[in-house]
């Protein structure tokens, strides 16, 4: 199955209109014609069944004929991480990560961030089509760039970690403390936290774990935690 992701519809749209880009990728390149069916979501949860009734490469049109909803996943995964300083580098990681299961992202500025700003428009292009051809219906949600001081002290729900690569600071295997399905993990910049970010992440209670025994780059760090987070959850 290909699946296709249109925003803008919902369980009461009739008809699914495609921009001229995918209407030619629907019609020059897949070779569709009247009456093939397509798979489509909107990321929120739904899978349309829609047939064609125009395809006219400029402006692709077709008809919903059968419409399901799927329950987002018993894991509500957030992980605020501070962007790297190689654009490739922290797309790899929204790749990723969407294709192992995670609920919404947060990019953090940090002390020692080395990257101040964030190709937004560019980020949520790679998560529709990491969802896309992972084949899930839920589109994690993207978060504006946020300082770390405006997130610490945030009213969270569920767990929260903060994995970082100080050794004098107790820390644990996240994968032993893993106790509920909602789980906020923050991961540092290259160069790790600052010590007053750390201590200020203790002082408002979030719990220090260690993601494995060796030192990780940043988005390797955050595939990591979505890969704990997740197989506490599969069945």
């Amino acid at each position: 199955m290909q699946l296709f992701y249109q925003e803008h519809i919902d369980n009461k749209s009739i008809n699914v209109h495609f921009e001229r880009d995918e209407s030619k990728h629907i019609v020059k390149v897949l070779r569709k014609k009247a009456g093939d069916t397509l798979h489509v979501t909107n990321g929120k949860g739904w899978l349309f069944t829609v047939e064609i009734i125009s395809d006219n490469h400029n402006k692709c049109v077709g008809v919903i004929t059968e419409k399901k909803y799927q329950e987002s996943q018993q894991l509500y995964l957030h992980v605020l991480i501070a962007p790297t300083k190689m654009n490739d580098r922290m797309e790899w990681f929204l790749e990723k990560a969407t294709e192992i299961g995670i609920s919404e992202i947060t990019p953090i500025l940090c002390d020692h961030s080395e990257r101040k700003t964030i190709k937004t428009d560019r980020f949520e292009r790679v998560l529709q089509s990491a969802m896309k051809q992972s084949l899930q219906l839920h589109l994690p949600k993207l978060n504006a760039l946020t300082p770390f001081s405006e997130v610490i002290g945030q009213n969270i729900e569920g767990q929260k970690f903060v994995a970082h690569c100080e050794n004098d600071k107790k820390r644990l295997p996240m994968q032993n403390e893993i106790t509920s399905n909602r789980l906020t993990i923050l991961i540092g910049p290259e160069g790790d936290f600052s010590l007053e970010e750390i201590q200020q992440a203790l002082d408002y209670n979030w719990l220090p774990v260690t993601l494995g025994n060796t030192r990780l780059r940043t988005e390797t760090a955050g595939i990591v935690a979505t890969t704990i987070a997740n197989l506490k959850f599969t069945d």
